[in-house]
């Protein structure tokens, strides 16, 4: 199924890119598509403990269970100021 992930701060630096469209198996979860990015960005991988990961307007777990056309932000954490 097809996914969009946008990258923004300093992981859309790493990957050289604001939003990638990707293919993923049906019942890939975002731990999935963290994997499959950091297979293709080594430089995202350093970053893993601190990703946040959204769909619409809500943060989700890793375990979250991706659905086809999704858009999904990959984000450093967020810091108010």
């Amino acid at each position: 199924m097809k996914i969009s992930a946008h990258f923004y701060a300093q992981l859309r630096d790493v990957t050289c890119t604001d939003r990638l469209d990707l293919d993923v198996s049906e019942d890939a979860t975002v731990s999935d598509l963290l994997q499959l990015l950091y297979a293709q960005f080594s430089g995202l991988g350093a970053h893993d403990k601190t990703i946040l990961v959204g769909v619409g307007v809500e943060f989700v777990d890793r375990n979250y269970q991706l659905k086809p056309g999704e858009e999904i932000a990959v984000m450093p954490p967020v810091q108010g100021g």
